[in-house]
């Protein structure tokens, strides 16, 4: 490793060229960090300090060759490298467009930080960007037209920094020199010496931080020989980009890898160590090849990104797609994600497919129309796939769905129905998305939910009309509190504003009014003379009624129901009376009980045949019942336990009931703090996951 400090101006100086390769990300820098670096620029100059540090540049020297270009690979840098080159070229141009300022020489920045003067081809310029980026970087260099519509952030700060240097608040030739003052350490690795990943990994842990999925690009492209590195690149790594759209690319990308790794595992890796995660992933997984396992990421990205762009050709998919979008379902994306690639690779045909994601809305959408808690719909979906049964896989899911109970309960009709009667719709977020799917539902003509407002049919002011309070009653106010924000007294209106307070009969007869609307929404409301507590509540049941039917319950006959629900009698058939118990130990176990399920009401204890399992949706304690004392298990590496009491056993690879690698026991109630000290790491590992 040679380390030398130096500037821009020294780096760039000489028949040389720096490459960005294809494992690195693009050029990201925001203005945000542009306009920080000439607010340093300006500083420096102003106080006349003699330097200012921002950074290193780390690269790797390439075969030096008798003649021609001494070209350098970047592994980290090409931020400040790059923008320092945009505020270079904009003073370049500065410079062209006004000749009659001499301090500032074009053709020296030209031929001596911008291009190699003599080269020709891709090795004439000194920096040298990936795909998309080189193109436009080489067209501002050449001082080529770019088409108008183009999307970069090199010329959103190419233009920044063109903006600040025709402002002058510093000269021209003040900013070349603050330039040559910014100071740079300059590290070159040896190839066959330096660990490039690893020097990559510990340099790109502070500044801007790069993305997951950047970590899992280079960790993915960097390792492998040049040719195969270009393939994969090419045509597997770059055509999953594309799939992603620019403005969201990063962040759509690292939910992907998180969605696509709890799919794989069917568990949610922490925020903030995907990375991480995917390095072991890559190490157990079934692929052989990374090209292998890259062809499986481009596979899967498809899916996941016609479901968040709403990606498809199909009308009925589009449709769904859209709803999932509404419903902010990005907890069942592992999920789907499966249900797509077996689809594909034709285990379920194109109507199952359709019927299990319209299973999945509806699941989220009872739920939330009936409050029960979200917390734990990330866990249900990322090991819903262990529920499906190939030989019977549509049946198995609404199985699955039909007998969960407690916070994991599909909502069936009844309670549904209940609850959408009475339930706020129009102070919840996905009110928009109600009343469009009612008002569509079976119509060949659907409506754009955009073109209209939601009206209050009985008004908002607190302060109604006579006419509103003679037709509503003595009881007028408890009946709006009441009733207001309902499901039976919303509706949609092009003319809301008109609407206002006016009277029932006033809104009906208006220009504009509900009879003149073609709306299927207002299909009752046109037949009535009054409205009142029993018309509201009557269009609330119809309302509930058609509900039902977008959003239905899983069809499933008794016959088809049967063996899951044996198998679940087999799973719900043990008890505390099962274990060989005594007073002594019912104590222990009551106290361990009690402070177990306190921590969490989405806790869930199984008596299993001969443990008593603890689970979020995977177990993360066991308890087994000995003469004198409980044995617990906790599902835990035993290297990631911090057991400061030494309470901990590592019973790695020995043969235990129970699940994971740590053991301690609690032999008194005066041990129950430290004991949960431990299952508490476990049961926090789980939880932390969402």
């Amino acid at each position: 490793m040679d380390a030398r400090k130096g500037n821009i101006y020294e780096i760039l100086n000489g028949n040389k060229q720096f490459l960005i390769p294809v494992y690195q990300r693009y050029y990201s820098w925001d203005i945000e960090q542009c306009r920080r670096l000439w607010n340093d620029i300006v500083e420096m100059q102003k106080k006349k300090k003699v330097g200012h540090f921002v950074g290193s540049i780390v690269n790797i020297a390439e075969q030096a060759m008798p003649t021609g270009v001494q070209k350098y690979m970047i592994i980290d840098g090409q931020q400040r490298m790059t923008t320092l080159t945009l505020l270079l070229l904009a003073l370049r141009d500065y410079a062209i467009q006004n000749p009659i300022d001499t301090t500032i020489n074009a053709r020296r920045i030209d031929n001596m930080l911008l291009k190699n003067e003599y080269e020709v081809g891709d090795e004439r310029y000194k920096l040298l960007l990936t795909e998309t980026d080189r193109d436009i970087l080489t067209k501002l260099v050449e001082k080529k037209p770019i088409t108008e519509d183009t999307k970069s952030k090199l010329l959103d700060n190419y233009r920044f920094f063109a903006g600040k240097i025709a402002d002058r608040e510093l000269l021209p030739a003040e900013i070349y020199e603050s330039i040559g003052k910014l100071q740079i350490v300059n590290i070159t690795l040896d190839r066959a010496v330096d660990d490039a990943q690893a020097i990559f990994e510990s340099l790109n842990s502070t500044g801007k931080e790069l993305s997951e999925s950047d970590l899992i690009r280079n960790y993915v492209l960097m390792g492998l020989e040049p040719f195969e590195q270009t393939y994969v690149y090419e045509y597997l790594w770059r055509p999953m980009e594309l799939l992603f759209v620019y403005d969201t690319q990063d962040s759509a990308m690292d939910r992907f890898f998180r969605d696509y790794l709890t799919m794989k595992l069917t568990r949610i890796p922490k925020q903030g160590r995907v990375y991480e995660e995917f390095k072991l992933y890559h190490l157990n997984c079934e692929f052989g090849t990374i090209r292998e396992l890259c062809q499986d990421l481009l596979t899967y990205a498809k899916y996941y990104t016609d479901i968040v762009f709403k990606r498809s050709s199909n009308p009925v998919l589009k449709a769904l797609y859209e709803d999932i979008i509404d419903l902010r379902m990005e907890v069942s994306y592992p999920f789907l994600l499966k249900v797509h690639n077996d689809f594909a690779e034709r285990i379920i045909t194109q109507d199952e497919l359709f019927e299990i994601i319209r299973l999945c809305i509806s699941y989220v959408f009872r739920r939330s129309i009936c409050d029960i808690p979200t917390n734990s719909l990330n866990k249900t979906f990322a090991t819903l796939r262990n529920e499906i049964r190939t030989d019977d896989y549509l049946n198995s899911i609404k199985a699955y769905f039909v007998l969960r109970d407690g916070y994991k309960e599909f909502p069936n009709d009844e309670r549904f129905t209940a609850a959408f009667k009475t339930r706020d719709i129009y102070n919840m977020r996905s009110r928009n998305f109600i009343l469009s799917q009612l008002e569509n539902f079976g119509n060949k003509a659907p409506i754009r939910i955009e073109n209209y407002t939601i009206e209050h049919i009985m008004p908002q002011n607190s302060n109604l009309s006579s006419e509103w309070q003679v037709m509503l009653g003595t009881n007028w106010k408890e009946i709006q509190k009441i009733y207001l924000h309902t499901i039976g007294n919303l509706t949609l209106t092009a003319y809301n504003s008109e609407m206002s307070d006016h009277s029932f009969l006033t809104k009906l007869d208006m220009e504009g009014g509900f009879k003149e609307s073609a709306l299927r929404l207002n299909g009752f409301v046109v037949k009535q003379t009054e409205w009142t507590e029993e018309t509201i509540r009557e269009r609330a049941q119809l309302l509930a009624d058609r509900a039902k039917q977008i959003w239905a319950f899983p069809a499933i006959t008794e016959a088809e129901l049967a063996p899951y629900c044996a198998e679940k009698k087999t799973a719900e058939r043990y008890s505390l009376a099962t274990y060989d118990t005594n007073a002594f130990t019912k104590i222990l176990f009551e106290t361990l009980d009690r402070r177990i399920q306190n921590l969490s009401p989405d806790v869930k204890r199984e008596f299993k045949k001969l443990y008593v399992a603890y689970k979020l949706d995977t177990n993360f304690a066991d308890i087994v019942f000995q003469k004198q004392r409980l044995r617990i298990s906790v599902n835990m590496k035993f290297s990631e336990v911090l057991d400061p009491k030494g309470i901990c056993r590592d019973i790695t690879g020995l043969g235990r009931w129970g699940n994971g690698d740590v053991e301690l026991f609690m032999e008194h109630t005066s041990d129950i703090d430290q004991v949960m000290e431990i299952i508490e790491q476990s049961f926090r590992l789980q939880s932390d996951g969402e």
